[in-house]
């Protein structure tokens, strides 16, 4: 094979551009299928039966008036539950949690599933849960983080080091010409997708399909595959649209296999959706935190120390700990640094991944601590950013692959008029008397990527095909890896069908941790690139071939032709190079995976900066915010409109943390007090009457091949930070307990 310097044009017709999305069509209009929405003939429902106590055994279920019910066909309990092959309890690795399915009667905490009813309608199965009417030998639950002594975990996160030091922090600390110490506390919060878990599942022989909304296809698939015995290849999971997922559906949850499950009791199709209050329990949830931060600084204001401590909450019977002191690994450019967590366990579900999982609650309490030093060392606030920002990883000294936060400052405060902004706290007022604040927070995100693989395919007709099993849960997949993999064929858009959404196709990876448009991305450009290679190396070997010969000087692919890089005027169309080959297609697969090499070498984020405006009623303490303005670099954007929208909706999520979610608990039952969208409050658009996302250029060689970073989670970081620091300006009391609410203004 010859010498071919074969490289893809670096912008195509689709990459860059601000399309709307493919899917949008089928969801506005009812045509998108999701989980819930599959009726396979002879479908039954069923409905959880969960615990309202939070620990303890049940002692008895009314099988009998259950069953009696008419419409219903079965009760599984833990005494007729199908046998698995593999113990639900046990951790193989960090992404394996615990899953309750009727393994006992023990309760480990409140709303855990305690028996499935299975009926031939919903309300029939509803009434016959109702009629088991459970009794309990109940214990006093653990809830709250004064419940327990402390303890060391063995690591946070998805496997991550519980601390990381740098220098002598105390000596730092005794150092410094000014110090703060201050304790900030954030609430457990509840998953609450707009889509709630849901299953359908059908048995034939050994093999299984399901449809139900998943991050992990394959995951999902491996995991079905040794809970129940059966070759992966048997399984089947489906998953073209998702409601909203932010980490609750990256990892199979106790409800849905217990769908499958009843499947397999009754040998029947089956259908499970947990109720909205039945998802605060036994499907993920951020844990509470209460964190300790001491600062120092020298007479300038620079950074001498940053001390960070975590104390959160995992379960009784599994390990999650929300590692929201590691992001104080990366930001500031203290020379002494220490980042260290503890942990308790309390009687709930098990504390999960969710959106930024760490660097929410963490930035939360790291951007009130660096506003209170630099008030404390008499210096704004943005300023004080500015001079103490890291430009390499703090702790091990490997450089930023670039160094873009300086712009997001600067384009930020210029958008949001920063300058106008008075020093002293309550000075400022609009027009109505009510006191404005303004706040700003640095946004910090790992740029991360996992391992992916695609297939591309060249028709004869000069259309394209790509398959990855990927996952769109609402941030607009299904279009941005269609524009990489127009692009990265050299088609338009309207010649590819690009197909996602099921395990059957090539594993796309984990839509997880703003990665995986950099993951299947990269995955899907190597596809292109492999079968684009064997196209050329049909044409440039051809002596009928205006390509012939093309050697080093390569070729390009662009609206269905290959063309010399040297001579633009000679090229081909992909119809006529597999026509004359006598080829109906060609085709390849690629893979995405991040370079070992440049992770070794660059520390690797996306960067931003978030200003709020908020306005509060100086009589009644009633907090509005009024405008955000977000400056956020991460890369190359492959869809700005697409973009834009996710960093709109991790502004909106900051909103919410910082002055609305919280889960309540009766420490008495261990019951979520406020498991309805009525009383656990998230933000409405009166909430959010201004928001604007900047978009700043960014070019990171380092990253991955296309140069892309992720933007689902990075708004939520420094957002509420940023309206907390505008409280404070607006109002002259540092709340540090969130969310913020009127009570502790006026308290």
């Amino acid at each position: 094979m010859p010498d071919i310097a074969y490289e893809q044009a670096r912008h195509g017709s689709s990459i860059g551009q601000p399309l709307t999305r493919r899917d949008g069509f089928l969801k506005v209009t009812g045509g998108a299928t999701f989980a819930a929405d599959n009726r396979p003939e002879g479908m039954l429902h069923a409905v959880l039966a969960v615990s309202r106590i939070a620990k303890g055994r049940v002692a008895h279920l009314d099988v009998a008036a259950a069953e009696a019910h008419p419409g219903v066909v079965a009760v599984m309990t833990p005494q007729n539950a199908p046998k698995l092959a593999a113990d639900p309890d046990a951790k193989n690795d960090p992404f394996t949690f615990r899953l309750d399915l009727l393994q006992n009667d023990r309760v480990r905490y409140a709303h855990q599933p305690i028996a499935v009813v299975i009926a031939e309608t919903l309300e029939a199965a509803t009434e016959g849960a109702e009629l088991l009417a459970p009794r309990y030998e109940t214990e006093a639950p653990r809830i709250g983080l004064d419940t327990a002594e402390p303890h060391k975990p063995q690591a946070v996160g998805a496997g991550d080091k519980t601390a990381a030091t740098k220098g002598d922090i105390e000596a730092g600390l005794a150092g410094a010409a000014r110090r703060i110490e201050a304790v900030y506390e954030t609430p457990a919060q509840y998953h609450n997708a707009m889509e709630p878990h849901a299953i359908v599942a059908q048995w034939d022989g050994d093999r299984l399909t399901v449809d139900t909304p998943s991050q992990g296809m394959t995951m999902a698939t491996m995991r079905l595959a040794g809970l129940f015995g059966i070759d992966p290849k048997n399984i089947l999971v489906r998953s073209p649209f998702l409601g909203g997922g932010f980490g609750s559906k990256g990892f199979l949850s106790g409800p849905q296999v217990l769908g499958v499950m009843a499947a397999k009791l009754v040998d029947r199709p089956v259908k499970l959706v947990l109720r909205r209050e039945q998802m605060f329990g036994p499907v993920g949830h951020r844990a509470e935190t209460r964190q300790t931060l001491r600062l120092g600084a020298d007479g300038s204001g620079a950074l001498t120390a940053l001390d960070h401590h975590t104390l959160t909450a995992t379960s009784s019977h599994d390990d999650f700990y929300e590692p929201a002191s590691a992001l104080s690994r990366y930001l500031y450019a203290a020379p002494t640094l220490s980042t260290t967590h503890s942990g308790v366990r309390v009687d709930t579900g098990t504390p999960l991944f969710m959106r930024a999982p760490g660097e929410a609650s963490g930035s939360a309490a790291l951007e009130a601590a660096i506003d209170e030093m630099a008030e404390a060392c008499g210096v704004d606030p943005l300023v004080f950013r500015q001079m103490n920002y890291a430009e390499a990883e703090p702790i091990s000294d490997r450089p930023f692959s670039s160094k873009a936060l300086r712009e997001c400052y600067e384009q930020g405060a210029a958008r949001f008029g920063w300058e106008r902004r008075s020093a002293a706290p309550r000075s400022m007022r609009d027009e109505a008397g009510r006191l404005i604040g303004w706040g700003v927070g640095t946004a910090l995100f790992p740029a991360l990527m996992m391992q992916a693989e695609a297939r591309a395919e060249i028709r004869a007709d000069g259309s394209g095909v790509v398959a990855i099993g990927a996952h769109d849960m609402g941030q607009g997949a299904w279009t941005a890896l269609a524009q990489i993999a127009a692009d990265g064929l050299g088609l338009d858009l309207d010649q590819l069908d690009f197909r996602s959404g099921s395990s059957d196709l090539p594993n796309g990876g984990i839509a997880g941790g703003s990665a995986h448009t950099a993951t299947a991305g990269s995955a899907i450009h190597a596809a292109a690139a492999a079968v684009l290679a064997q196209l050329s190396d049909l044409a440039t070997n051809d002596e009928n071939s205006p390509l012939f010969g093309a050697g080093n000087a390569g070729v390009y692919a662009s609206k269905g032709r290959l063309i010399r890089r040297d001579d633009e005027s000679r090229s081909e169309s992909f119809t006529d190079i597999l026509a004359r080959a006598g080829r109906a297609s060609i085709s390849a697969s690629g893979k995405g995976a991040p370079d070992p090499a440049a992770r070794e070498s660059y520390a690797m984020h996306a960067h931003g900066a978030v200003f709020a405006e908020v306005s509060v009623d100086p009589d009644l303490g009633q907090i509005r915010v009024t405008r955000l303005v977000g400056a956020f670099a991460a890369g190359r954007v492959v869809n700005p409109r697409l973009v834009t929208s996710q960093y709109y909706g991790g502004m909106i999520w900051g909103v919410s943390f910082a002055l609305h979610e919280n889960a309540v608990v009766d420490p008495r039952t261990g019951r979520v007090m406020n498991p309805n969208l009525g009383e656990y409050h998230v933000p409405v658009n009166a909430d959010v009457p201004s928001i604007e996302a900047i978009l700043v250029e960014e070019n990171d060689p380092h990253v991955n091949p296309l140069g892309i970073k992720g933007v689902g989670e990075i708004g939520i970081t420094g957002t509420a930070g940023a309206i907390a620091n505008a409280v404070y300006h607006a109002t002259g009391v540092r709340v540090r307990k969130m969310p913020i609410t009127l009570d502790k203004l006026l308290g």
